[in-house]
Order: structure tokens, then sequence, then C-alpha cells
């Protein structure tokens, strides 16, 4: 593949034939998801499952890869598709309009590694419970939201992390259902206290801020994650 020539000077052409035949898993495509999507796609790996229930909004088109004006209202993942294979038209797409929850495990079956980039704690829970049991590679994302600076980004195991809210949550649900490891990327950075502007509206006030550079940030991680876990190459 054209496409993938420079990155073969680096890793060489054994390696990219192994990713051709890797399958990676992805759970959200917001500004997160879809940034992790994306650099692997552009790394060569050849297959894909892509899960995401919702359909782009104008609000996602400051941080998420696939949401511009002409993406509005299509489902992320049919777009998300379309994008893989117009990077790799010899990829292989699976896509899932769905909420995950532990019912939909089986579409795992198949899967060699998982990226965790859903923002709803009930799913993330199911999503890294099967892996654990099934051993399955998972690396989940941690909150990017109400945050400004990327460098603060670190990869660890959830039972090292501090300061992250969520990692806060998810280590206390883990203990309960004895799973004891999790790597994860999670950022050191206090999150930003945002004001409601109006507090009448319920609806707003569940609303985080986000900037463009923090969650792309952090999907990039997550990618080269799943680039090290099977290529053990570090820089």
């Amino acid at each position: 593949m054209a496409f993938t020539e420079r990155t073969e000077l680096l890793v060489g052409k054994d390696i990219l034939e192994k990713i051709k035949n890797t399958e990676v898993a992805i759970f959200g495509l917001g500004g997160v998801g879809s940034f992790a999507l994306e650099a692997l796609a552009r790394l060569g790996f050849g297959n894909f499952l892509i899960v995401d229930n919702d359909v782009i909004e104008e609000s996602n088109i400051n941080r998420q890869i696939f949401a511009l004006s002409s993406t509005l209202g299509k489902s992320k993942v049919e777009v998300a598709k379309e994008r893989v294979l117009d990077i790799n038209p010899l990829a292989k797409v699976e896509d899932k309009k769905i909420f995950f929850r532990k019912e939909y495990a089986e579409i795992l079956k198949d899967c060699n590694y998982v990226v965790d980039a859903v923002d709803t704690i009930a799913s993330k829970i199911d999503l890294i419970e099967f892996c654990y049991k099934n051993n399955i590679p998972i690396i989940s994302c941690m909150g990017a939201a109400n945050r400004l600076d990327p460098k603060k980004f670190l990869v660890a195991d959830i039972y090292s992390t501090s300061v992250c809210p969520v990692c806060r949550v998810l280590r206390k649900e883990l203990k309960i259902r004895n799973i004891k490891n999790l790597k994860v990327v999670y950022s050191t950075e206090i999150p930003k206290k945002i004001k409601n502007i109006d507090p009448s509206n319920t609806e707003n006030a569940k609303v985080l801020g986000s900037i463009s550079f923090v969650p792309s940030a952090a999907g990039l991680i997550l990618a080269s994650e799943v680039f090290y876990h099977f290529f053990k190459i570090r820089h």
C-alpha cells in the first residue's frame, strides 16, 4: 500500500503486514475515539469494529474529526466507516450503531484489541469487565473534558492514577468486580469548573467544556499504545 511507505521506513515491512490482519475494536467515536481510529487507519491496520450510537451534531465540530457541516445529522459509525475506506479501500470495517452493554459482548469475539473511548461509566464498566474476564487486551480513556493542556496525559494502570474524577469512580467499581488492572490514558490536569450560564437550564448543566487539541491528543496516544502492544516498538 503506497500510503504506508513513510511508515514502513520507520517500522519495517513485516510489521505492516501483521497490522493488516489485526482487528481493533473502537468503542466511542467522539473527540477521542475519532482520532484514535483515524491514526490506526493511517497506520495501515486492516480490520476494525467501530461502535457508537450517536449522530453527528453541530457541537461536535470543535473536536471530532468526522464532524463537518456536510456530515451533520449522519450516523457517526457510517461516516467513520466511509472515511476509513477512503483512507484504505482494502480495510474491513464492521460498524455497529448501538449503545454498548454486556448483552452485546458477542461482537467482540474476533477482536485482538479494544479501545474504550466511551463516555458513559456503565458502558465502560461492562466493556472493561468483559475484556478482563476474556483476556482481550483493552486500553481505556479517562476524562478529557474541561481540560486545556494536552501535555498532561499519561499512560498508567488505573490503580496508579490520581486527580482524574473518572479514574476515581472506575477504581471503586473495578475493585468491587475484582478487576486487578487496567491500562488507561488519563490527565493529571485538574478539570476546569464550568459555569452554567443559565442555572435554570438543567440540561445545559450537563454539558462539558471541550477544545480541539485535548481529546485529539488522548486519541492519538491510545492509537500509539495499540501499536506498541503488538509490535513492542518504543521511542
